[in-house]
């Protein structure tokens, strides 16, 4: 096949057409490129996906908060700052190294302070996306001719943001009506906020959504619960990106396969980073989903952390074996790649990525 432009290769990926090769993006911990560079990478993440040449393009972040731009230092010491956060969160965070902050707190703990404080701070913060930057991020990914996506946070990640985990689940068994009203509003703003940055006239790809609503062994609530409170206003996301002609593509960690029929039946396109260690792997779920979904991801950081290429290199020929037969698989790690990994063998993993992946 003559070889495709990035948005023609993943275009027809998603329709499960046949296309030259195995599109590719992927993402890193900031502490791997700090390593990587130390280990002879010249430049950033950006200059490594130029050498994977991958194909999607960001366009914007998009995390609605009640607070924009109100991050408050309430102490700090050699090793950690703690901040009240634009979400309200108090936050205990590392200054020398990245990962996940530790939660100390969250002060909108009950519904009476959702409704007094926080919805009508969400209702008044106005525009949180900034169009003219979007089309600017547009018009670079077209001029690259990548697929260009937008991208946003849906409401389970945003409730849990907001109120904390704890509180996010005892609500949902005994406030359901208050967890309904926090996703229905997160994900109101969160459109409008997509629909200005549509109305300067960009025509991007896809919609890509971030949220995790799983952990190793199971999602955060019921199938049904999932689909009682949260899962309308995925739907709604899902509506919204095929209303404008784009796939819509969910991100969540964990393990999500009790959930896989509610995602087809909303209209999710397609499913990442599908995570190993949680269970997920395209060599079972292919077999019964290709045909429905396409597959983003699920090449096992745990497998590249050893810096064992034969290892890796069976991981990469048996997932790709298997997403490749519905034509709808796309490569990325099942996580951001983490700081155990050389440089040298990220190398060499482009290139197994580059052996394996051609029709």
């Amino acid at each position: 096949m003559t070889k495709l432009t990035s948005q023609e290769r993943v275009s027809r990926a998603f329709a499960h057409k046949p296309h030259d090769r195995v599109p590719r993006s992927e993402s890193f911990w900031p502490d791997t490129i700090t390593r990587w560079k130390k280990e002879g990478l010249m430049g950033g993440s950006r200059e490594v996906l130029e050498l994977l040449e991958t194909d999607f393009h960001n366009i914007n972040w998009l995390w609605p908060r009640p607070f924009p731009g109100d991050e408050q230092l309430v102490s700090e010491d050699a090793e950690t700052h703690v901040v009240r956060d634009e979400s309200g969160r108090l936050l205990r965070r590392w200054k020398h190294k990245s990962g996940t902050p530790e939660h100390l707190g969250f002060e909108c703990d009950s519904r009476e302070i959702w409704e007094k404080k926080y919805k009508p701070a969400f209702m008044e913060t106005g525009l949180q996306i900034n169009p003219a930057a979007t089309m600017r991020a547009y018009r670079e990914g077209r001029g690259k001719g990548r697929w260009c996506m937008l991208n946003a946070v849906e409401s389970f990640e945003q409730t849990r943001a907001i109120i904390g985990d704890e509180v996010t689940m005892i609500a949902m068994a005994e406030d359901p009506d208050w967890v309904r009203d926090i996703s229905q509003t997160v994900t109101d703003i969160a459109l409008q906020n997509l629909d200005a940055a549509m109305a300067t006239g960009i025509t991007p790809d896809g919609l890509f959504v971030y949220g995790d609503m799983a952990f190793k062994t199971a999602t955060f609530c019921s199938p049904q619960m999932y689909k009682d409170l949260i899962w309308p206003d995925h739907k709604r996301f899902a509506d919204w990106a095929h209303a404008h002609r784009m796939k819509f593509i969910y991100h969540t960690d964990g393990n999500v396969n009790n959930a896989i029929d509610l995602y087809l039946e909303a209209g999710f396109d397609c499913l990442q980073p599908l995570e190993c260690k949680a269970g997920m792997d395209i060599r079972k779920l292919c077999p019964k989903y290709g045909d429905k979904m396409a597959f983003f991801g699920n090449i096992d950081v745990m497998a590249m952390k050893d810096n064992n290429l034969a290892v890796i290199e069976h991981e990469i020929a048996s997932k790709f074996a298997a997403g490749m037969k519905t034509n709808a698989y796309i490569y990325h790690s099942d996580h951001s790649v983490p700081p155990q990994v050389s440089w040298e063998t990220y190398k060499a993993v482009i290139e197994l990525v580059k052996k394996y992946g051609q029709y």
